[in-house]
């Protein structure tokens, strides 16, 4: 099965990206966004402050504000990428199948289950419960309007990967005919049920957290009268009616905000917070927004909070702090079709020190890997040594290659996390010491990933959490070939990602992904330059929230402000 989807822009985004893939803003559009007043930081303007320095609405409304450091994509579900912030901006109404818990269990969502006794065959069935808010019930012909929606070539968003499934082209042309009425894999059983099948065995895990965490269902019986080049653009979703989850959107802006009203009609039960407003502020911002209160709760999957402010909000007395499991991947993707000799790219890795950067920059929140995989997973293997510092081993792999120090390679950084824009830095010293020379461009979130789906570039990082559940989505995706993020590809690679999706035991799966992690260390179309355990934190004045890397707005409807 190929791997490689056509320069598409997202990853399954992971397959759940992390923090940029989880995230990241531009500092040079956010520098204002604190001071102001929009309906998206309308607390500022309409609220009050309380005793622990947090906000409450003057008209006794309960409002929380969420800070984040990613700049927003969009908020039309058939257009955007599958970012983070994208995801759970768009989640909020219309919810997914399924999402992953803080303890990495799918939690029913949408659906109540998903079954196959084949790996080929998966069922699902809705939530007997679950409606739209204007009270008519959510239906699996709901299910397959969005999916063949999302597999059109009018749409064409090619981030979902839809040609696993039987119906749908290939890599290379992931949709469906256009004006196809039906997919041969997406078929509907009976109200409450729908089937899919793919083309060749898949993981259930793989089909919940590609599939089933992504598919975020629209309401047929609203859109079905629009063609798919106007609901390309529709500017319905800018302001949705009907939705099927705890918040309808109010207003938003891509650099500064996105703001929320709850859905008094939510089948899960009305949310007890009654406005949300996700705050886009600048990393060096959020210290002072969670002293003040006018940051409720900061992510560690979308916030990227300066290293230097980790010990001051650790002291703050009216925020609980959390750090995350080491699943961000602050990955450094190496455009091989660029950087060809294997050599350049081993020297790369062996130039920098990257327990150094971990210890100064991340205060050793975190670890350092090699590959995809961290220590939070099933499928680590503790016996692959991380690559060391060896800056002589670099200059010898250099000398080998022929390389002669006069190209400049072009390293694009997300600008949203300055952390990272440090270590670049660092890392950019590191190699020039050996005779690479390294030019960084900052850019933002979009930017970035505009790029990324392009080849002109020679590295370029961006934080990533590759589900440790199920990673395949993402590896076989980056690793999938000339249109991939690496455009790299091998076939011992390949042949172990395969095996994975019908591998019987967590051990056989393990020894499959230590293939690929050593291929990495090998050809090094990517590396890790540290995982990260980022700080998240919450104000105790709120109750019912889970700050972690997974499952954050699962249960939204339950949070509340203590009395």
């Amino acid at each position: 099965m190929k791997k490689n989807i056509s320069k598409a822009v997202g990853l399954a985004l992971a397959a759940v990206m992390a923090f940029s893939l989880t995230g990241c803003g531009s500092s040079a559009t956010q520098n204002n966004t604190q001071t102001e007043t929009t309906e998206g930081t309308e607390s500022a303007a309409t609220t009050d402050s309380t005793s622990d320095g947090s906000t409450q609405a003057a008209s006794g409304e309960k409002i929380v504000n969420v800070g984040i450091t990613d700049t927003l994509g969009g908020v039309n579900p058939l257009m955007t990428d599958q970012t983070n912030i994208n995801k759970y901006a768009v989640g909020l109404e219309f919810l997914p199948l399924m999402e992953l818990d803080a303890d990495l269990n799918f939690q029913p969502m949408l659906a109540d289950s998903i079954t196959t006794e084949d790996n080929i065959n998966f069922i699902v069935h809705l939530d007997e419960k679950a409606t739209w808010s204007d009270g008519i019930p959510v239906t699996a012909e709901d299910v397959e309007f969005t999916v063949l929606r999302l597999a059109s070539p009018v749409i064409a968003n090619s981030t979902m990967m839809l040609y696993r499934f039987e119906g749908v082209g290939d890599a290379d042309f992931p949709f469906v005919e256009e004006g196809a009425t039906s997919i041969d894999g997406v078929k509907v059983i009976d109200d409450k049920t729908i089937q899919f099948t793919t083309k060749e065995p898949l993981a259930l895990t793989t089909f919940q957290s590609a599939y089933a965490c992504y598919i975020l269902t629209l309401p047929k019986h609203v859109l079905e009268q629009y063609t798919e080049e106007e609901l390309s653009t529709l500017d319905w979703f800018n302001h949705p009616d009907v939705i099927s989850g705890p918040y309808f959107l109010n207003d938003y802006d891509v650099n500064h905000y996105i703001s929320y009203t709850a859905n008094a009609n939510y089948w899960k039960g009305a949310p007890k917070i009654d406005k949300l407003n996700i705050k886009i502020v600048d990393s060096s911002q959020v210290y002072a927004g969670l002293q003040s209160g006018e940051i409720d709760i900061v992510l560690p999957s979308m916030t990227a909070i300066p290293q230097e402010d980790y010990e001051n909000i650790e002291k703050l007395e009216n925020i609980e702090v959390v750090y995350g499991s080491p699943v961000t991947n602050q990955s450094v993707f190496i455009q091989t079709k660029n950087i060809t000799d294997a050599r350049v790219r081993q020297a790369l890795l062996y130039a920098i020190d990257r327990n150094q950067i971990l210890e100064q920059l991340m205060k050793g929140h975190g670890e350092v890997v090699d590959g995809f995989l961290s220590s939070a997973g099933p499928f680590f293997d503790e016996n692959i040594t991380a690559t060391p510092y060896d800056p002589e081993k670099a200059k010898e792999l250099l000398a080998e290659a022929g390389w002669d120090g006069s190209q400049t390679l072009r390293f694009y950084v997300n600008s949203g996390d300055g952390t990272f824009v440090k270590a670049a830095q660092v890392m950019v010293a590191q190699w020039a010491a050996v005779g690479i020379k390294v030019e960084v461009q900052t850019v933002d979130l979009a930017t970035l990933m505009t790029i990324a789906g392009t080849t002109d570039y020679d590295l370029f990082a961006v934080q990533y959490t590759y589900v440790p559940l199920d990673p395949y989505p993402d590896v076989a995706w980056l690793l999938g070939g000339e249109e991939s993020w690496t455009g790299y590809g091998d076939e011992e690679v390949n042949a172990a990602l395969e095996a994975t999706q019908t591998a019987g035991s967590t051990e056989e799966i393990k020894e499959y992904y230590s293939v690929v992690d050593q291929k990495m260390q090998e050809d090094v179309p990517m590396f890790s330059a540290y995982i990260i355990s980022a700080q998240g934190a919450v104000n105790k004045r709120l109750t019912g929230v889970t700050v972690d890397v997974y499952g954050f707005f699962n249960n939204i409807h339950e949070w509340d402000i203590a009395e």
